[in-house]
């Protein structure tokens, strides 16, 4: 987890990239389906890089394959704090992925954010929007 986390705090989607893998099931907590894919998951991480701010991880808590990672961030000027839920395949990669975000407000915020930031990052990474497809 740690490369992950190092990644994410750097804000360096590309060695995220890295620690997933190519199947991986990514949950939002803003939509219902789950994005599935390498191609997808890079959209939205890149999109996060731009939508949060301060961006930090606080807490892991870790069992076997599974861990939580709690972060706490801003949108403009709303605090957020979240929880990611992973699961590592036995290749060690990044095989599921569900974050939580709380309070309301924030991920209000995120939801805005990320609505502005997902077309320019699929544009920026060449995925098209039939990929994107949950």
């Amino acid at each position: 987890m740690k490369t992950f986390m190092d990644a994410i705090e750097r804000g360096d989607t590309d060695a995220a990239l890295d620690t997933l893998a190519n199947d991986v099931v990514f949950r939002s907590p803003a939509v219902h389906t789950p994005y599935v894919g390498k191609r997808p998951t890079s959209v939205i991480l890149s999109a996060v890089n731009e939508v949060f701010e301060d961006f930090r991880y606080t807490r892991v808590l870790e069992d076997g394959a599974d861990s939580v990672l709690v972060f706490e961030a801003h949108v403009g000027d709303k605090q957020l704090e979240g929880a990611d839920f992973i699961h590592v395949n036995s290749a060690g990669l990044i095989d599921d992925f569900t974050v939580m975000i709380r309070p309301m407000k924030g991920l209000q915020a995120v939801v805005e954010g990320m609505a502005a930031a997902i077309p320019s990052a699929m544009q920026r990474l060449g995925v098209r929007p039939e990929e994107m497809k949950q």
